[in-house]
């Protein structure tokens, strides 16, 4: 990797200002840490990836638009190239589906208001349940509900099996996840096109998160992915990612094609159990462009 001129993009000084990448430059555009629910601190995950000479990588904590300053200058610290990102959590047809959204200002984002309330939501969700448990008879201290409020709002209904646990209920029947179900525990998401509309105002490009993935989030058909588009106007989809087949990358590969949508590759790390992966540059050269980041 070597750095020329301007960045296109933002006019910050970020860690990717200048950057220039070669196409067979390893990169990997969506990871994690334990600014939401990732395993890596942020210097951890950043010494490994010093380690393993990735030229770029875009750390997205879930609905954390408010940790990516502190990211971007640690990354600076460390020379390591990191892309300005946020993953929004986001629900539609009552299944999760997330949206990444690449290169916005870290310091003021219309993203950084959504991710405010969801944690306002979460927080007060957090307390309902609490609450509710409390009426059932269940005996839990004050202080751990403290503890809940505080943490990542992704991490809150974790949080929250963790507390009952730890009191001694949910070990048997009913577990504590039903129990919590029951008492009403949900996580807080935006709508997509909300997402989409905050990420256009903070001048980022917003893209469809693994739309194979399965496991409670949608798995995106081409009748999904056109309707979902008239609905939400995202700019491209994360084509590339460990569990999509090889048949769902091709179909995503080409409607981005065909579609003109911008085309991202990354590993969702959350942890060393689950490690960074080296996608080629070139394969995200349009999006790495759009966002100032030159391919050579």
């Amino acid at each position: 990797a070597r750095r020329s001129g301007t960045g296109k993009g933002l006019h910050m000084n970020l860690s990717t200002t200048g950057l220039c990448l070669a196409a067979d430059a390893a990169l990997d555009l969506h990871m994690h840490t334990t600014h939401s629910d990732g395993r890596w601190t942020p210097e951890a995950l950043l010494d490994h990836l010093l380690d393993e000479e990735f030229a770029l990588a875009a750390i997205a904590d879930h609905d954390r638009a408010d940790t990516v300053a502190t990211v971007q200058q640690l990354a600076m610290e460390k020379g390591v190239p990191v892309l300005v990102a946020v993953e929004m959590s986001a629900t539609w047809k009552g299944e999760l589906t997330d949206l990444v959204c690449y290169g916005f200002d870290p310091n003021e984002s219309a993203l950084n208001d959504l991710s405010q309330d969801v944690m306002r939501r979460q927080q007060e969700n957090t307390m309902e349940v609490y609450e509710d448990l409390l009426r059932q008879g269940y005996l839990l201290t004050p202080d751990a509900l403290a503890e809940v409020l505080v943490t990542p709002s992704v991490r809150q209904p974790d949080a929250l099996v963790a507390l009952l646990k730890g009191q001694g209920y949910g070990l048997g029947e009913p577990p504590a996840g039903r129990i919590l179900r029951e008492a009403g525990c949900a996580f807080a998401t935006n709508d997509p096109a909300a997402v989409v509309e905050a990420a256009h105002r903070s001048g980022a490009v917003c893209l469809l998160a693994h739309p194979g993935r399965g496991d409670g989030f949608v798995t995106f058909d081409l009748d999904l992915l056109d309707e979902f588009l008239r609905e939400a106007p995202i700019n491209g989809l994360e084509v590339y990612y460990p569990v999509h087949t090889p048949a769902q990358r091709d179909m995503f590969r080409e409607y981005a094609r065909r579609h003109g949508l911008l085309v991202s590759a990354g590993s969702d790390s959350h942890g060393p159990h689950r490690p960074p992966i080296k996608y080629r540059a070139e394969l995200s050269r349009g999006l790495l462009e759009r966002v100032g980041i030159q391919i050579g």
